[in-house]
């Protein structure tokens, strides 16, 4: 049985600017980030599919040829990701040069181990050829070998920046803070996520303050797309076995990469080929595998053929066969290559299938970095392909589980990436105090009656897809970085903010939560600990329009999913209209009314409309268990007295009764069980 949450869904205009190429063949992404080729230490910020790989390529080329830079040194994560920077003629559609990478300097695709590898990056850098591409971990290794300082007068570029840590253990960071502190190379830096799965900063500070930053949002991005119009972010619980329900959630007419959980995690059934065979039993009769691509054919009870890839077979030969399928590049416009695509650890980051309409994704991922990656295989344009979709299938947290703790922070994590999508999705907010001297901004759209001076205003700027908000009381940023983080940061503090499990555990579980206490205090502490450089007042200003971003997108989402019987809405005004309805809606939109708003409020209402009572009552007697303060004694006396309890009314005592000494019983039970499980953990 499975249950669906309530999904976000966001409509987008399809004006098909962020596709259109202008006369040096770049596209609005790319002429953007172009503009700022002058810079020595740069940062992209884009999602995946906005194409970043040739936005790297024309600014390399600048550099290599105007700003004096004897060569460019291109590092991706994976080998996989290298094929991103073959060979690319870009003076076909416009530019002055091509890129061209000599086939000895593309080290992805060069055989042997890392050793070999560290010994052509100094061949390379002895060389007169201008470019090389190479996996992080060879350039970790070239730079431990030979010393930063050869790096000198160069161009670093760093694919999938998350992949860097401001942690000491992490190599690359340490190596890329070094770089910075001789200061003698420039750096591009790209990702489609600026944060990392286990809340680390990716730069230290006074690195990350060096940067440049150009940022182009998802909400950018789909806006413009020529095609591709609907996102649907969906959650679904199921109960049993994954296998058994998945073909409630997987549409077989629709273009899928389906990620089977991890075998270490607890929705697997330890056997990642067995559940392969039983996905492919549901969708129909096997009829062998294709000789050329290696892809499973599967007969459907409608007589179509399923064409399957199956990269979790990691028998060398099979899935080699597979995956040189899968990059076919004579291939990559035909629709009909492959329909579906198993996988477990692979078809992630930097993974291109335009086709894919359906991104689905079982078990919880710790990483809400790898979840963006994830939806990033959805969100490619393509023609005729109007809607794509993410889908979590999630096992519901069960009263008979023995790590119930366990499946009760799978929930929060699974909560805690829906409140992130929706942040990520939403149009950019430019958040102005609202003052005597406030007045309407060049290029904004303040709807019906137009500006008016005497109340806050909403204006939304259909080209730059932002929206203008007065709010009264509203801080603002004094330090010109406090203004860069609260105009290009925004959604990593939020990330932060909705990583923070104490957060999520009051935010959902606690009645007698004070919403303040998450608003000013929690989200102070962790943007006190993000930018310890600010000052007291630019921190709060930070914090300030963390929390608008949030409680804005949260209510502006209430408001779409309550409208949505009415007449359908078309383009992006959906979105739109809930932010304007809810600033319009209250008579003065001020910093106090923000923070008195529990942005978890509607993730609550989202677990108890879907979730079975006895689940959600279990989910709050692990969150209530941990605010319980008793001493072991205590505890098991009132064990003791539950255990009397549940001999005369056959059960045992609710955590949620309104009479005391039930809940005191209960307690008694909850502590003695956390006690229990964290001894077993260690």
């Amino acid at each position: 049985m499975t249950q669906q949450v309530p999904s976000v869904s966001v409509n987008y205009a399809a004006n098909g600017s962020s596709t259109k190429s202008n006369e040096l063949g770049m596209r609005e992404m790319q002429e953007g980030a172009y503009e700022k080729r002058g810079e020595q230490y740069l940062l992209i910020k884009s999602p995946p599919a906005s194409g970043k790989s040739r936005a790297l390529m024309f600014i390399a080329l600048d550099k290599l040829h105007n700003q004096g830079l004897r060569q460019a040194i291109v590092v991706v994560p994976e080998k996989s990701i290298g094929s991103s920077f073959n060979d690319e003629p870009l003076s076909k559609y416009g530019f002055w040069a091509d890129w061209t990478v000599q086939p000895r300097w593309n080290l992805c695709n060069a055989p042997g181990g890392d050793d070999g590898k560290v010994g052509a990056v100094s061949k390379f850098l002895a060389s007169d050829d201008k470019i090389l591409v190479c996996t992080h971990a060879t350039f970790r290794f070239a730079v431990d070998k030979f010393g930063i300082e050869t790096f000198d007068d160069r161009l670093i570029a760093v694919d999938e920046f998350h992949h860097v840590s401001a942690n000491p253990d992490n190599k690359l960071g340490t190596h890329l803070g070094a770089l910075v502190a001789r200061d003698k190379v420039h750096l591009v830096a790209m990702t489609g996520s600026y944060f990392r799965g286990d809340a680390e900063a990716v730069l230290s500070p006074e690195d990350e303050a060096k940067f440049d930053t150009f940022t182009y949002t998802y909400y950018q991005q789909l806006n413009g797309y020529k095609y591709l119009k609907t996102l649907d972010i969906g959650y679904f619980f199921y109960s049993g076995s994954y296998a058994d329900d998945i073909l409630k959630v997987l549409d077989p007419t629709e273009k899928t990469i389906l990620h089977i959980p991890n075998v270490n995690s607890r929705e697997s059934t330890k056997d990642k080929h067995r559940e392969v065979e039983h996905i492919i039993d549901a969708l129909g009769d096997w009829q062998g595998a294709d000789p050329i691509t290696g892809f499973q054919l599967v007969k459907t009870p409608d007589e179509r053929v399923l064409r399957i890839a199956d990269l979790v077979d990691d028998e060398p030969s099979k899935r080699d066969k597979v995956s040189a399928a899968l990059k076919d590049s004579t291939q990559k416009n035909n629709r009909d290559h492959v329909d579906i695509i198993i996988a477990l650890g692979m078809a992630k980051e930097g993974f291109d299938w335009i086709w894919c309409e359906h991104a689905l994704t079982v078990g919880y991922r710790a990483s809400l970095t790898e979840i963006v990656q994830i939806i990033g295989r959805a969100t490619r344009d393509a023609e005729g392909k109007t809607r794509a979709r993410f889908t979590n299938l999630i096992a519901e947290p069960d009263a008979a589980a023995e790590a119930v703790t366990e499946a009760v922070n799978d929930t929060l994590k699974a909560i805690a990436a829906s409140l992130l999508m929706e942040q990520v999705l939403a149009p950019r907010f430019n958040f102005t105090p609202k003052t005597v001297k406030s007045g309407p901004v060049e290029g904004f759209d303040y709807g019906e009656g137009g500006y008016d001076p005497n109340k806050e205003n909403v204006g939304f700027s259909e080209a730059s897809g932002q929206f203008q908000i007065e709010i009264k009381g509203l801080v603002e940023p004094k330090s010109k970085e406090a203004k860069r983080i609260c105009q290009e940061d925004l959604n990593e503090v939020i990330t932060a903010f909705v990583q923070d499990k104490t957060t999520i555990e009051r935010g959902l579980f606690d009645e007698e939560l004070v919403p303040e206490e998450l608003t000013q205090v929690r989200m102070g502490k962790i943007v006190g600990a993000r930018f310890p450089e600010l000052d007291a007042e630019d921190q709060e200003a930070v914090r300030q329009h963390a929390v608008a971003a949030l409680n804005l997108t949260q209510k502006a989402k209430e408001i779409a999913l309550s409208n949505r019987d009415d007449t359908e809405t078309t383009g992006n005004t959906a979105l739109i209209d809930g932010v304007r309805k809810f600033a319009m809606d209250v008579r003065e939109l001020d910093i106090d009314l923000i923070d008195r708003i529990n942005p978890f409020g509607e993730a609550y209402s989202i677990l108890a409309k879907t979730m079975s009572e006895e689940s959600l009552r279990q989910v709050q007697a692990v969150i209530s268990a941990k605010k319980v303060q008793l001493s072991p004694d205590e505890a098991r006396d009132l064990a003791k007295r539950a255990v009397k309890f549940k001999q005369e009314r056959g059960r045992l005592p609710s955590i949620a009764s309104p009479d005391p000494w039930e809940k005191k019983m209960a307690e008694g039970v909850a502590y003695l069980a956390r006690m229990k499980q964290e001894a077993a953990n260690g």
